[in-house]
């Protein structure tokens, strides 16, 4: 392993301007900075991570508090995860991953304890325990998603009020009269998280603006959960020719089941799916839908964090629009003689 000695005789200067050279405590000339990084390059020294945090008094380390719950699509979370480590990368900081449902503990310890320059939050809820605790201690930190009230905090998240707005408008335009939102299990409703409530709400909003009836059902996981939820629909209201889906893990079931009953897609029912768009495009038929822009939550993330930790003031909303790519499975609605 190289030692900091080591660079110091190759490039030809102290031990002492080694270290200020990767600490920045200190003034070097240009010329001397240029020679110390090239000997680093060439001998592939990599500073040691904790006398590194010590010399600088920080990590460089982010925290990602992600709880992993059955009831989540965990492609989604991964992918959003995924950005922001790469993108932690570009600033020189590794990703401490959080997995457990800890809640304010796991923000209390990461706090107080040095381990993280800043914290990414996850799965938030309208209510989330975690963010009183985050207000009190001032940490670095990002939301990827949107509480209740946002006031102070930094907030990254696609507009899912929009987004719920934006499918029911495509729906009534083609004129649907009877709508329904099939979302995620009960779970996350009865968490108020915040993603499944607030497309909700702008569904909800959007569908009486356009006179449509309407209803909401949640839906678990599996086919016998999808079947169940599209058969109590079709029950309550069998003339409910266009569907939005929040449920990626529900959508093959629903699909199935929607050609078990003999109706087509789209010349009898419209499916307008929120999901990435890769589970839209390996459906059978490919999916209208408003897509999850996950990498670019992710990244956002990271960089507002990064100015944060840099002391520059980021506190606010960064509401990704969602747009809307139609294809196979939505079309005008049929004609109910």
């Amino acid at each position: 392993m190289v030692t900091l000695a080591q660079v110091a005789r190759h490039a030809g200067v102290s031990p002492s301007t080694v270290s200020y050279v990767i600490s920045g405590k200190r003034s070097i000339s240009q010329d001397t900075r240029l020679r110390v990084e090239r000997s680093i390059a060439e001998l592939g020294y990599h500073p040691h991570a904790g006398a590194r945090a010590l010399a600088s008094n920080r990590s460089n380390v982010i925290a990602l508090m992600i709880p992993l719950r059955t009831d989540m699509f965990v492609p989604v979370m991964m992918e959003i995860a995924i950005a922001i480590t790469t993108t932690a990368r570009r600033y020189a900081h590794d990703v401490l991953l959080l997995t457990s449902e800890e809640g304010p503990s796991a923000v209390k310890r990461i706090a107080g304890s040095g381990l993280a320059d800043a914290m990414i939050l996850m799965d938030v809820e309208l209510e989330d325990e975690r963010i009183p605790l985050l207000r009190q201690t001032g940490a670095a930190a990002a939301l990827i998603g949107l509480p209740a009230d946002p006031t102070g905090l930094t907030c990254v998240d696609l507009d899912f009020e929009a987004t719920g707005r934006l499918a029911a408008d495509h729906l009534a335009d083609l004129g649907h009269r009877e709508v329904a939102l099939i979302g995620a299990a009960e779970s996350v409703y009865r968490r108020h998280t915040g993603f499944a409530e607030r497309t909700l709400a702008g569904f909800r909003q959007q569908a009486s603006a356009r006179g449509l009836s309407y209803l909401h059902r949640p839906c678990g996981n599996g086919h016998e959960a999808a079947s169940g939820t599209l058969s109590r629909i079709l029950e309550e209201r069998p003339h409910t020719t266009g569907f939005v889906v929040q449920n990626e893990t529900a959508l093959p079931h629903l699909l199935s089941q929607l050609r078990q009953s003999g109706r087509a897609v789209p010349e009898d029912v419209s499916v307008v799916a929120i999901c990435p768009d890769d589970v839209a495009l390996h459906s059978a038929p490919q999916l209208t839908s408003v897509s999850i822009p996950a990498q670019e939550m992710g990244r956002r993330a990271v960089e507002l964090v990064m100015a944060q930790a840099a002391g520059q003031q980021t506190s606010g909303l960064t509401l990704l629009g969602p747009t809307l790519t139609v294809r196979e499975s939505s079309g005008p609605a049929p004609q109910i003689s």
